[in-house]
């Protein structure tokens, strides 16, 4: 006597993509929105604008300056002369260093160009001048 076993169709796990689809969309909708929400901590400045700024990513020695002239250097103030040292200090043997000058986009021009002399005779071999991206 033969016995034929009858194949049975194998039932086939289908997993379900409409509630994996909604969470995926959630979570690229929470990393946008909290991105546009990181904010630099410092001194209130409000960087000039261009069209053709880049991020910097690197790690760097930041000054700022404000719109009355006065230079910040790690959240405190210091005059130009205490700049020369600290920057001095804080570049020490690595002289390809990156300083950012953040100014105020109303601070008269000299002021920031002196702030970016004294980085460079501290021996800061690369300067920047910090902008923000103008949309």
């Amino acid at each position: 006597m033969l016995v034929h076993h009858r194949r049975r169709n194998r039932i086939q796990i289908q997993m379900p993509l409409t509630s994996l689809i909604d969470i995926v969309f959630l979570l690229l909708i929470y990393f946008l929105l909290t991105t546009n929400f990181m904010v630099d901590e410092g001194i209130k400045i409000k960087l000039p604008q261009a069209r053709a700024s880049a991020p910097q990513i690197e790690q760097e020695i930041t000054v700022y300056v404000d719109r009355d002239g006065r230079a910040f250097l790690e959240n405190q103030e210091v005059s130009l002369a205490g700049l020369f040292d600290r920057l001095k200090e804080m570049i020490g043997e690595r002289k390809d260093k990156l300083v950012v000058v953040r100014a105020d986009r109303a601070v008269i021009l000299n002021k920031a160009v002196k702030v970016m002399d004294v980085a460079k005779a501290a021996g800061a071999a690369r300067l920047c001048l910090a902008t923000e991206k103008k949309f």
